[in-house]
């Protein structure tokens, strides 16, 4: 039976929706139907499954694996767990793909898919693959079968290789996400001293929104820290894809800004290595990998397009703004935020700095958060080449890596069409808060010449 996925579904690099409203158990059918068929035509016969804390992921799950196994695969169950875990589980397992259903950082109603093949990322043209053979039926049958593995265990072992010495006082905030039963594990291994929050799993999220990139999702953290004197803090999103930081004083340590701190041990060790981020980092990111004998590379946002590019430059480490770390140093290269915490402890330590002061001396910008406004999925590519238009014949200082990022005498900043939702985003950096309002003036400018306005902030 032919089947069709609401368009709004099948993403760039996931497919996500409402449950029940974009996304149901027909769908996880029919995606583990397209995946296993897939598989089994490049010549694979077995695939990972793991899933998130979030009510409907075992019911999503039950309907994945029932599709895997009727299109003739046989599936590896590694249960409850972070996204990482699952990745872990595909590259190391005898798996030919892994599977993970979660809803990442979206809220509670919301739920997902990400996907591996071949320890490649399955993202863009993939997905949209598994929309055309559910529509035309394009799938084989058989009967697969299913085993469990509990591989936490292995995957904490493994994370704690990452771990080379360092005692500290530390603040963790599983913010009820599935990273919760990891770091329980992990810090009975880890010296120091180590105070939790919100390690049960609990799909409803109670305590905050499970995504460390909005700062008042650290508010509790900060207290935390200051209450208990602790050296920094670290804390998760919903399926520990991505990390975010704050140091003992509670300024939080932003994406870039910790990709800066994990990058100097890491030069040491190779010297004149990439280090990749993506094009929303500030310019005082990609000047301290230069100071430090780094390739600094300004990428495309996105985790997927960011895996490929680490491949293609053989990099050791890579950043986005939004948490996304990526070690391929004594790692895999996926982005894994329990790995990144128990590297940064490392870094700590081999610099030999504290956190606080780490973060205390680098430089102070002034620095718009992520701003995202709502455009017409039919302008919001065309806005951009509007605007890089416009720019070139102006003669700006322009990068279209990703949109455009503009360098002017006060700082940068860009405007990029996301990826995953209808919105633009923009984001603009200066020395000063009138260099910063100049810029504003810039984004504002070439929005209101394509006939929109910044008013309308968009929700992340």
């Amino acid at each position: 039976m032919p089947h069709r996925f609401d368009h709004t579904s099948l993403r760039e690099y996931d497919i996500r929706g409402i449950v029940g409203k974009t996304l149901g158990t027909a769908d996880a059918d029919a995606i583990g139907r397209g995946f296993a068929t897939l598989v089994r035509r490049a010549g694979g016969t077995r695939v990972a499954v793991g899933r998130d804390g979030r009510h409907s992921s075992p019911e999503l799950e039950a309907a994945l694996v029932a599709g895997l196994t009727g299109a003739g695969v046989d599936v590896v169950r590694v249960g409850l767990g972070p996204t990482p875990m699952l990745y872990y589980a595909e590259a190391t397992l005898e798996v030919d793909g892994g599977i993970q259903i979660t809803g990442s950082h979206n809220p509670a109603e919301y739920n997902g898919f990400k996907m591996v093949m071949q320890h490649r990322p399955f993202f863009g043209a993939d997905i949209q693959t598994l929309g055309t053979m559910a529509a035309e039926g394009d799938w084989e049958t058989g009967e697969g079968v299913v085993t469990d593995v509990d591989i936490m265990d292995d995957y904490v072992g493994r994370l704690m290789a990452g771990y080379a010495g360092g005692t500290y006082r530390i603040g963790w905030d599983a913010g009820n996400g599935v990273s919760g039963p990891v770091i329980e594990k992990l810090v009975k291994l880890l010296p120091g001293e180590h105070h939790l929050l919100y390690t049960d799993v609990d799909g409803d999220f109670p305590n905050h929104h499970p995504d460390p990139t909005e700062e008042k999702n650290l508010a509790d953290l900060k207290a935390l820290v200051a209450e208990k004197q602790l050296d920094f803090g670290l804390a998760f999103d919903g399926d520990g894809d991505r990390i975010g930081a704050i140091d003992g004083e509670g300024r939080v340590i932003w994406g870039d800004q910790l990709l800066s701190i994990l990058a100097e041990p890491v030069l040491r060790e190779l010297p004149g290595a990439t280090i990749i981020a993506d094009v929303k980092a500030s310019q005082a990111l990609y000047d301290r990998i230069d100071e430090l004998g780094g390739k600094p590379l300004m990428w495309k946002t996105g985790h997927s397009l960011i895996k490929m590019k680490m491949k293609e430059t053989d990099s050791p480490l890579a950043g986005e703004m939004s948490g996304h770390i990526f070690f391929a140093h004594e790692y895999y290269g996926f982005d894994d935020a329990q790995y990144a915490a128990v590297r940064l402890i490392r870094a700590a330590h081999m610099i030999g700095k504290s956190m606080t002061q780490l973060r205390g001396e680098m430089p102070a910008m002034v620095n718009t958060p992520e701003m995202r406004f709502q455009v017409d999925e039919s302008r919001k590519f065309a806005v951009i080449d509007e605007v890089l238009e416009r720019l070139k014949a102006e003669g700006a200082d322009i990068n279209n890596t990703d949109g455009a990022r503009v360098n002017t005498p006060d700082g940068w900043w860009l405007l990029r069409a996301s990826n995953t939702q209808d919105v633009l985003v923009a984001r603009a950096e200066a020395k000063d808060q009138a260099g910063l309002d100049r810029l504003m003036a810039m984004i504002d400018a070439q929005l209101a010449a394509s006939g929109l306005e910044r008013g309308a902030q968009a929700a992340h």
